[in-house]
């Protein structure tokens, strides 16, 4: 896609908070009530305020790289807050990868106090510039600074926190499929955000095949390990079963180095598959071809809440359970049952709350 179609596809979000006085210090009328705005108009209305261009953002310290894109950390010269810039380098005359321009077309869509919001857009003849809310770490960065020991409070309030971003894309059809501790940001309220939807889809047809190379690795369930093209919604809870182990023993449950590694180290823990609870695995030709060992499957360590992370991690993607079913659980009790209709742009915290590198459980509006 080029970028003028991009242009014709999007608008900027109208979710901007502009600060009191900035319009008149500009001299830009308002519209009157019973006269919107069109899209044209608000488009240039929003560009002569300064958004769509790169000289209102300030670049701070780079945060990383990945394969098409950098991110820095950087301030807004309109609100003077924090943002996250990731620079999307166009290399090639056929304009912005489209991984980018999914990611894109699908944050715009998705308004959830549990998924990254996209302030802006800025696009240049060199680079297609993301503007994100910026977020203190990721859940990575936050397990690496709590020494690997979160406290159990916070697994469950970070997990449901997940769950409920989740929910919210797929009752949209759109799956995430690169779940990772290093795609959930955190703030330091404690709000955990689903970021990096570049590898997402929106799943329009239940049988659609897409490419089986989508998941990183410790996190890929096995039914995709193993070829399996064809998936749903099911593919994201595997991930969150991996995420929800890792919070709470510490360490990650299946971190192979190849797909191999990775699926011994799976049938080691769960048992290698038969036809009794994966149906039809005996007629896969790559399961048959690495000729694994008779694994008898192995009980769980105890502090992880096996009834919930079981029913997470199974081989048959459809008896995975769902996110909103996930929410539902007993495990989850102890959090109220307010959280279940709260507003989907509010968070499930008040403003008071402990740095998140404590460790320390945080408070919540609804307990």
């Amino acid at each position: 896609m080029h970028l003028d179609d991009l242009n014709k596809r999007l608008s900027l979000p109208a979710d901007i908070r502009i600060p009191d006085g900035y319009l008149e210090k500009l001299q830009l009328s308002s519209p009157p009530f019973d006269q919107p705005l069109s899209r044209r108009l608000r488009r240039a209305s929003l560009s002569e305020i300064g958004f769509g261009k790169l000289e209102t953002y300030i670049k701070l310290d780079k945060l990383g790289e990945g394969t098409y894109a950098t991110v820095y950390k950087g301030r807004s010269k309109l609100t003077d807050n924090l943002v996250a810039l990731k620079e999307i380098r166009l290399e090639h005359e056929e304009g912005a990868p489209c991984t980018a321009i999914r990611e894109v077309s699908l944050l715009k869509d998705l308004k959830h106090a549990n998924i990254v919001t996209l302030h802006d857009i800025v696009h240049t003849d060199k680079s297609l510039t993301l503007v994100f809310e910026y977020l203190d770490k990721d859940l990575k960065q936050y397990m690496d600074d709590c020494g690997n020991i979160m406290s159990m409070h916070n697994v469950k309030i970070f997990l449901f926190q997940i769950l409920r971003g989740l929910a919210y894309c797929h009752r949209r059809k759109v799956l995430h499929r690169d779940l990772k501790p290093q795609n959930l940001l955190i703030s330091e309220r404690g709000e955990l955000k689903l970021a990096d939807f570049g590898l997402a889809r929106a799943k329009s047809v239940p049988t659609k095949t897409y490419s089986n190379e989508v998941v990183t690795l410790w996190y890929r369930p096995p039914d995709v390990l193993l070829g399996s093209s064809e998936y749903s919604t099911q593919i994201d809870m595997w991930g969150v079963g991996c995420i929800f182990y890792e919070m709470a023993a510490g360490r990650p449950l299946f971190p192979g180095s190849t797909v191999e590694d990775e699926l011994h180290l799976i049938f080691r823990l769960l048992g290698t598959p038969t036809e009794d609870n994966w149906a039809g695995i005996s007629s896969i030709e790559e399961f048959k071809s690495y000729n694994f060992p008779k694994y008898k499957p192995q009980p769980f360590i105890n502090h992880v809440p096996r009834y919930l992370h079981s029913i997470c991690v199974s081989y048959e993607s459809k008896k995975r359970i769902s996110a909103d079913e996930s929410m539902k659980h007993s495990y989850f009790k102890s959090l109220g049952m307010r959280v279940h209709t709260l507003p989907e742009s509010e968070c499930l915290y008040t403003h008071t709350y402990t740095h998140i590198s404590n460790n320390r459980s945080y408070i919540l509006i609804l307990m």
